[in-house]
């Protein structure tokens, strides 16, 4: 388990990023997937979930999570909703006494409080959702909410700089949108090239006043805290776990 120092100072909240340990589940998936899109024994995921509540202090139907679709749709939850299939890559809410979940194999999971408003979110961003913007938009609708935010962000455990390889046209596509992208991407052998999606989406946060702090894990090169599609992709395997990132309001 990974924690924000910023976040880990602030009394009513809690938050938590897990790693892959101390779950129930087994083989690729061992051992706390929470990926419900995965193929793993559906038991055990709902074990895994009902843990991961436990230590989040909430009921396991109070443990919201998003049916993600690599977009820039962000949710409101409220009291009606919540317990409603929710298609989105974020979720922002001023209910206290819930926790809302968001699950990553390499794509930056990030966590939201609004200290002024007292308003929690959290956002999945590959780089499809990054790249749409969902961090402004997620942003933007706190503010919406509550005006003068004081919003803090911590940028969870995500594929590294050195382990996301891309192509030219993936490079280009960025370049296109601004040609302001190239530093996030430096040169490697045979025309390839890498990318910074950390720093993609923390410059994001910072740009809209935001709060930053960092979890710096690389999900590819740590095997034994994380799972990781593209590491599960080089070892041809049929599928792949995934971790969960928590906040929770009291």
């Amino acid at each position: 388990m990974f924690y924000s120092k910023q976040l880990k100072k602030i009394k009513n909240i809690k938050h938590c990023f897990f790693s892959r340990k101390k779950g129930f589940s087994k083989g690729i998936y061992k051992s706390l997937n929470c990926g419900r899109g995965s193929k793993d024994n559906v038991k055990n995921i709902f074990k895994n979930l009902s843990y991961v509540a436990k230590k989040m202090s909430i009921k396991k139907n109070r443990l919201i999570l998003m049916h993600q679709t690599h977009s820039n749709k962000v949710a409101i939850i409220v009291n009606g909703n919540y317990k409603k299939k929710i298609l989105a890559d974020a979720m922002i809410t001023k209910m206290k006494g819930v926790a809302l979940g968001v699950v990553t194999a390499d794509c930056v999971p990030i966590i939201l409080y609004d200290a002024k408003n007292e308003i929690i979110g959290c956002i999945h961003a590959g780089w499809k959702g990054a790249y749409l913007d969902i961090i402004k938009k997620t942003i933007s609708k706190i503010k919406k909410i509550g005006p003068n935010a004081k919003i803090y962000a911590s940028v969870g455990p995500c594929i590294g700089r050195k382990s996301y390889e891309v192509d030219l046209n993936f490079y280009k596509k960025f370049i296109s949108k601004t040609i302001k992208n190239k530093k996030y991407f430096s040169d490697k052998v045979n025309r390839k090239k890498l990318f910074n999606l950390r720093k993609f989406v923390t410059d994001k946060l910072l740009r809209l006043k935001v709060n930053v702090d960092q979890v710096d894990k690389d999900t590819f090169a740590d095997k034994s805290n994380f799972f990781s599609y593209r590491r599960s992709c080089k070892l041809d395997q049929k599928d792949y776990g995934r971790c969960i990132s928590t906040i929770c309001m009291y």
